[in-house]
């Protein structure tokens, strides 16, 4: 995935300035990824715990997840970690349920359901799971009028950024992708410099073409704070 450093992301000053709004997460924000085509080392849950998860249930107390999300989480310690998160008092996690709509908002889900899932490979017909995650969230989302959906799918983040063009009915919903927020737990001290820098190494520079394409760890700090720094 490309890091884009051309324009500021208004979602991610929005959050910076109140980090108590309901932030959507796709099921990437939870798993720890594994890119092993590419490299042998890797990122084992402990250390993701560690490195990530952590720092951002601290840095914003009210993430959520759609309940087709939910059941994507197959691994053990990913489904304990969530379930604590769930059971925290207050819940530090909330889980977003078809069932909560009314009958005029699951009209409204179906019709942008419709809309986005020819763009993926969900089907709402077979109710496959491949995209089926990232459709149902950013569809409850768009009906409950909620603003954010974080994410590290590029398709998920063209569905919100390219809504005009391609008619996906999520004009209000506002994309916020992985890095922006590893800059945000650097930039707030939040999380480890060095843990932070290995996964956006991991995510964002670790093929020849992704070196090619984005900046090293301190370019892309750099380049950044003068994004967002003394502004935001």
């Amino acid at each position: 995935m490309k890091v884009d450093l051309t324009s500021r992301n208004h979602a991610l000053i929005s959050i910076s300035k109140n980090s108590e709004q309901i932030i959507t997460l796709d099921a990437n924000f939870l798993i720890p990824p594994n890119r092993s085509r590419h490299t042998k080392r890797g990122f084992d849950f402990p250390q993701f715990r560690e490195t990530w998860l952590n720092p951002i249930f601290t840095a914003f107390p009210k993430l959520a997840i759609h309940e087709a999300v939910y059941d994507e989480l197959i691994s053990p310690p990913v489904q304990v970690y969530v379930q604590a998160m769930i059971s925290n008092i207050p819940p530090r996690l909330v889980i977003h349920k078809d069932s909560t709509l009314t009958a005029e908002e699951k009209v409204i889900r179906d019709t942008i359901e419709e809309k986005i899932s020819p763009l993926t490979k969900y089907s709402p017909l077979i109710n496959n799971k491949e995209d089926r995650g990232e459709v149902k969230s950013l569809a409850y989302i768009a009906v409950k009028g909620l603003l954010y959906f974080a994410a590290h799918d590029s398709i998920a983040i063209q569905l919100i950024e390219k809504a005009e063009k391609w008619s996906t009915g999520l004009d209000n919903v506002h994309a916020i992708k992985m890095y922006e927020l590893l800059f945000y737990l650097y930039k707030t001290g939040f999380g480890d410099n060095k843990s932070l820098k290995m996964l956006y190494k991991y995510q964002y520079y670790l093929t020849s073409k992704e070196k090619d394409m984005n900046p090293q760890w301190g370019q892309f700090t750099d380049a950044m704070e003068a994004l967002y720094g003394a502004r935001s």
